[in-house]
């Protein structure tokens, strides 16, 4: 039989010493690596006086989207009534305040039809709520209905701006 013949390789580390820093360098020397690259890499940069780094580009950056306001919405503030104005240009200036309501409040959901609202002119959608009678529209637009939030989710609509945006939308669907 042929002999089998076991080469031993010596290790390197012959001691607990050099276990240990060996152990020690694997952890330091990469991290120090890290660091002397980050600080090439920035070398000559002062970041804090970057213009996108002042106090009003950062707070800008930081400014919320948005606020919530919990409590009852405050009424608009009541507009003097005009002079005594002819009957037809009083419609026309509903009219065309509907059409502003509709424009900021309305055309979110109802412009794509958003969660099952009517679009704007669908005459087929809006019939059955035709049928249901301008009242019934009237209330389900300052109450709320089914996805739609009352007064189409802006409470500081009057009950009258909220009617003309209504009026507006039949006069669309008619």
């Amino acid at each position: 039989m042929d002999e089998i013949h076991i080469h031993e390789h010596p290790s390197p580390i012959k001691n607990v010493k050099q276990l240990a820093a060996v152990v020690v360098l694997a952890f330091v020397l990469p991290i120090a690596f890290c660091v002397i690259v980050a600080q090439l890499a920035t070398r000559g940069h002062d970041l804090s006086k970057s213009p996108a780094m002042s106090e009003d580009a950062v707070a800008k950056r930081m400014k919320p989207a948005g606020t919530i306001v919990m409590g009852e919405a405050k009424a608009p503030e009541a507009k003097p009534a005009p002079a005594a104005a002819p009957a037809a240009p009083a419609a026309i200036a509903t009219a065309a305040s509907g059409k502003d309501v509709y424009d900021k409040a309305c055309v979110v959901c109802h412009a794509a039809g958003v969660a099952g609202a009517p679009k704007a002119g669908d005459k087929a959608a809006w019939a059955p709520r035709l049928a249901s009678g301008v009242d019934a529209l009237y209330a389900s637009s300052l109450k709320g209905k089914n996805a739609m939030p009352p007064k189409g989710g802006n409470l500081a609509l009057s009950d009258a701006d909220v009617r003309a945006a209504v009026d507006y939308l039949i006069g669309l669907a008619k």
